[in-house]
């Protein structure tokens, strides 16, 4: 349904970034990366069940290996995916992520096979979907697509 089978980032919901990162920076050896903030509004055209949404994130990366990232999510308090799951299940896994072509194409075939697109937005070079799989996958995918 993807079109591929290489994740590339795991997601993870986290209340303190700055916490949280230190604790990853401390396991994998590395400088804790600065974090930085997902779009606003206008800028990212996000939309959360089909509505505009003034939600935002602060996000970290730490790379891992080849094109894998681990990323930290510190959602705001406007409605979103990363809020509405944090707040229902706590911190942790929230989804894992695949670099597709044809999103909209993928978008589709997912919602068909019972897998509905739940928010979505821009980031600079690029857009992400997010599909509510939990009943089949336990997680979220998160679709990425690249200019």
């Amino acid at each position: 349904m993807l079109g591929t089978d290489i994740v590339v980032q795991v997601g993870i919901l986290v209340n303190d970034i700055e916490k949280t990162g230190e604790a990853y920076a401390a396991l994998l050896g590395m400088e804790k990366p600065s974090w930085n903030w997902t779009g606003t509004r206008e800028e990212a055209e996000t939309e959360y069940y089909g509505k505009p949404s003034d939600a935002r994130a602060k996000l970290m990366f730490f790379p891992v290996g080849g094109n894998m990232t681990i990323e930290l999510i510190e959602p705001d308090n406007h409605p979103s995916t990363w809020r509405d799951d944090l707040n229902k299940n706590g911190e942790g896994v929230h989804h894992l992520a695949f670099v597709v072509k044809g999103m909209k194409d993928v978008v589709a075939r997912l919602g068909a096979n019972g897998m509905p697109l739940i928010q979505k937005g821009e980031y600079p070079g690029g857009r992400y979907a997010y599909i509510d799989s939990n009943a089949q996958l336990k997680t979220l995918v998160e679709l990425l697509e690249n200019d």
